[in-house]
């Protein structure tokens, strides 16, 4: 288990906040603690615990399915569909929606090897991320890996209500290894995948699924 770098500095100005919040209500408050002041306490820490759990990332092994599809989120699955992906593949996909809720962890990583065809950012909302239109209407980030066999699975960072910031390590033309770390989405997000509609789903609505680890669909 690790903190990941983006976290580094909202984790430090984080700790200060919270030493300056306590230390001025220390000096505000001069009587001997109550109840009500250690609730306020234990706030205020469990605020700080929560906000560098949210930037861990667990030493996982990567589970390579060379005939599959690994999920590239944590969270639950919340939609599946067959659609029109009108960005990069105007055609009809197997559409895959991963909701990652504040807990979950928010590193994410490449589903399939291969190399990246296609990356684009686009500015948007902050719409809750579960709801259906947030794919389209919100910040987010594309990304198109194409395998050695020709196919390209398409996946996309999409921002939520509370996350503020997409970050994103692709770059088009790099290789993609399965499992490996692309970017990290923070507060709140979800990822949507869009695959060939003749691949073989290994999931169902109310799935949860871990980064690196859970086959979200296999290449038959």
């Amino acid at each position: 288990m690790r903190i990941h770098k983006e976290g580094i500095n909202t984790i430090l100005i984080s700790t200060l906040f919270v030493a300056l919040v306590l230390f001025g209500y220390e000096k505000i408050n001069k009587h001997t603690p109550t109840f009500l002041d250690i609730i306020i306490y234990l706030g205020f820490v469990l605020f700080l615990f929560l906000i560098i759990r949210f930037f861990r990332v667990p030493g996982r092994i990567v589970n390579r399915v060379p005939n599959g599809v690994v999920s590239p989120a944590d969270g639950t699955i919340v939609q599946i569909l067959e659609s029109i992906e009108d960005e990069y593949f105007q055609d009809s996909r197997l559409q895959i929606s991963i909701f990652m809720s504040p807990l979950n962890v928010h590193v994410n990583t490449y589903p399939i090897d291969g190399k990246v065809s296609y990356v684009a950012y686009h500015p948007g909302k902050h719409l809750v991320a579960s709801l259906p239109k947030a794919s389209k209407d919100n910040e987010h980030n594309t990304v198109v890996v194409k395998s050695k066999n020709g196919d390209e699975v398409l996946f996309r960072q999409i921002a939520g209500f509370v996350a503020r910031r997409i970050v994103s390590y692709v770059k088009k033309d790099a290789d993609a290894a399965q499992g490996g770390e692309m970017g990290i989405i923070k507060f709140g997000s979800r990822v949507d995948m869009f695959l060939p509609l003749n691949y073989r789903l290994n999931v169902k609505v109310g799935d949860k699924v871990t980064s690196k680890k859970t086959v979200i669909a296999y290449i038959d």
